[in-house]
């Protein structure tokens, strides 16, 4: 149920963010406290990555689902978008890249002062969300808002043996996995990659910052159209991927000036890189939709949980790489088109069903 996996997770990141706050003075004990804190989060992300498409057919009705999921899975981005402004606003650059007056009087206490107040204000973020978690968080309504809502799932097992052996299934996880995996590695570098062509870490935060916040934007009005006109999935996810491939080869061409020759401006820079997260962003929840559609009756957690371990793990495979290829990112960036382009490619030869919507609308009438 939903209200004992959300106070789990919640108590995992309590219990996380506090060991990152006690104040020990032996350095390698406090690093080990610090790995253990960002391990007990770790242990937190299967739930809130993956929990939107179960709270949507738990609560929701069939026409208000996938607005719904992305709701739910698209504020979990805001707060990826907040980290982008709350380090370089909050803890002054150590190389006197940034443009706050802080740099000038900036040494390492003071820096490590400032770490401390960010792990304390998280740590306090928190302790509040389980504390609202605890207070009041039903697992589920008093009645079912739809047939899917109550029908009955498979187990464990047969989930799993389902999944592995869909075609259909492996083909769209894929089509999900690649892209969005090499998106957050390389969002995750993205004031290294810009540090050659002279961008400073605020400004690559700022970029960072829009990207996300147009992805929830934009996803959530594409939510909301496949709720009005349902059965359009694929079509919704054909357009985005199509503009994820142009605006990440605009981008990887730019970087490209001595080859290219096409201007290389802040506004370039910062254009491309928003369109591409809020095209990638906004895929999300509707990707999630689309899974669940096409797996019924496969609980929503496994499903969402199997795509989501495939994307870190093509996320994993490509930091892997940068550890030895690092002086020089034009390889990575020609990897973000090369992505897209194959899920583009994957999503064409797809065939949607909607298995999950018939049921509801079929049992319904």
């Amino acid at each position: 149920g939903l209200r004992v996996t959300v106070l789990l997770t919640s108590s995992l990141m309590v219990l996380g963010a506090g060991l990152r706050c006690v104040p020990v003075s032996d350095l390698e004990i406090r690093k080990k406290l610090i790995h253990g804190g960002q391990l007990l989060n770790g242990l937190a992300g299967p739930t809130v990555m993956n929990a939107a498409p179960f709270l949507s057919t738990t609560w929701f009705s069939p026409d208000e689902r996938a607005t719904a999921t992305a709701i739910a899975s698209l504020l979990n981005y805001l707060g990826a978008a907040g980290a982008f402004l709350v380090g370089p606003l909050v803890v002054p650059s150590p190389n006197g890249t940034s443009h706050l007056s802080l740099v000038s009087q900036s040494n390492t206490e003071h820096i490590k002062d400032r770490i401390e107040a960010v792990l304390y204000a998280e740590f306090g973020m928190v302790s509040l969300i389980f504390s609202a978690a605890l207070a009041y968080f039903p697992s589920r309504p008093p009645f079912p808002p739809s047939v899917a809502a109550a029908s009955q799932r498979l187990s464990y097992r047969r989930s799993f043996c389902r999944l592995l052996s869909n075609f259909r299934f492996l083909m769209i996880a894929l089509a999900y996995a690649i892209p969005l995996g090499v998106f957050s590695g390389w969002s995750g570098v993205l004031d290294l990659i810009l540090t050659p062509v002279h961008v400073s870490q605020v400004d690559a935060g700022w970029i960072g910052f829009w990207s996300i916040v147009g992805g929830c934007v934009v996803g959530i009005a594409m939510a909301r159209f496949a709720d009005f006109i349902r059965g359009m999935l694929k079509f919704i996810l054909l357009l985005l991927l199509s503009g994820a491939t142009l605006a990440s080869t605009w981008f990887t061409l730019t970087c490209l000036t001595s080859v290219t020759h096409l201007p290389l401006t802040t506004a370039t820079l910062y254009t491309s890189c928003i369109l591409l997260g809020i095209f990638l962003n906004s895929s999300v929840p509707i990707f999630f939709e689309l899974f669940v559609e096409t797996v019924y009756p496969v609980p929503e957690g496994i499903t969402c949980g199997v795509v989501t371990f495939l994307s870190n793990v093509f996320m994993g495979v490509l930091l892997f790489f940068l550890t030895f290829y690092h002086t020089e990112f034009s390889w990575f960036n020609w990897c973000l088109p090369g992505s897209c382009l194959l899920s583009l490619l994957l999503i064409l030869c797809f065939r949607e069903s909607y298995d999950r919507l018939y049921l509801d609308v079929v049992v319904s009438v």
